[in-house]
């Protein structure tokens, strides 16, 4: 029998999948395939309760725009075609462009690789009041750098730091850093959508067979699967040693986008109630202003 929605239990979809404190965390016990207990025939009410939670988030961003003290960051993570940018796209739907913005971190430039490896995230980190979305982020450095050493040639890093502690050093700059933004009033959350290598393959099937989505195929996505077993290990390592209160990591489940969508919506929806947001509290001086304002249009001529 299908899980019967309500408004409430969008809110405790995220918290089984949302790792704190990554010290026992295992990849291998979170299946990708896993939808709580949703089943497939519950994808109608899905939609409806992802609308109402895309309804509840455009109202918490105007209260965190307003506030304007605190600030949001979230962070995806993923295997190609996993779904990041649906999932950008549905859950954010509703918000106003205006407090939130997207940055695609890619390949670095030259000007990127010029400069240490926090820097090009460091420079388009969310204002006060502000939203901002990481597809991909500094992460790729204990990702695609460490299943792939050869690019840290790039990097042009004096040979002495180049040593066997490069990893956890990584990884100890990474949790001072978001331990900072913290403490500086950023909120963070971190995705690691968790796609199956099957549903993977079938989701690069289905771009090759549809012409419209040939130019989101890449011939690297399919050379990357060659080293899947090392990216799951790295993903693994990723989430234990940079899962902390503050910083949570949600490994989500990906192989049925529907449901990643719920987990990610509920997940940021839940942080930012968190803060208790509200409107700023007018100052009586102001009351009196705004009442007077209220007089002269009132007695204006037609």
């Amino acid at each position: 029998m299908a899980h019967r929605f309500s408004r409430k239990s969008l809110g405790k979809l995220a918290a089984p999948y949302c790792v704190r404190d990554g010290g026992g965390f295992r990849l291998k016990h979170v299946d990708p395939d896993d939808t709580g207990r949703l089943e497939d025939e519950s994808k109608n009410e899905a939609q409806q309760l992802l609308a109402a939670g895309v309804e509840r988030l455009a109202r918490l961003q105007d209260k965190l725009a307003a506030q304007a003290q605190w600030s949001l960051l979230l962070i995806f993570q993923a295997m190609d075609a996993a779904g990041k940018d649906g999932a950008i796209k549905h859950v954010m739907s509703g918000v106003n462009p205006q407090g939130c913005r997207v940055v695609s971190f890619k390949a670095p430039s030259r000007e990127e690789l010029a400069h240490d490896w926090l820097w090009r995230c460091v420079r388009v980190l969310p204002e006060r009041g502000q939203i901002g979305i990481f597809n991909r982020s500094y992460y790729e450095e204990v990702l695609a750098v460490r299943v792939h050493p050869q690019l840290l040639e790039a990097q042009g890093l004096p040979a002495p730091l180049l040593s066997a502690k490069l990893w956890e050093q990584r990884f100890q700059d990474i949790r001072a850093f978001e331990r900072h933004l913290a403490r500086s009033g950023t909120v963070i959350r971190k995705f690691f959508l968790h796609v199956s290598k099957k549903e993977q393959k079938k989701r690069l099937l289905e771009r090759l067979d549809d012409s419209d989505k040939h130019w989101k195929f890449s011939e690297n996505d399919v050379l990357q699967r060659a080293s899947w077993g090392e990216y799951m290990n790295a993903y693994e390592d990723m989430v234990r040693e940079t899962s902390s209160e503050s910083a949570p990591w949600y490994v989500v489940p990906a192989d049925n986008k529907w449901f990643t969508r719920l987990v990610v919506a509920a997940a940021i929806a839940d942080a930012l109630e968190e803060l208790e947001l509200d409107y700023p509290k007018i100052p009586p001086g102001k009351k009196k202003a705004l009442e007077r304002a209220r007089r002269e249009l009132l007695s204006e001529k037609s």
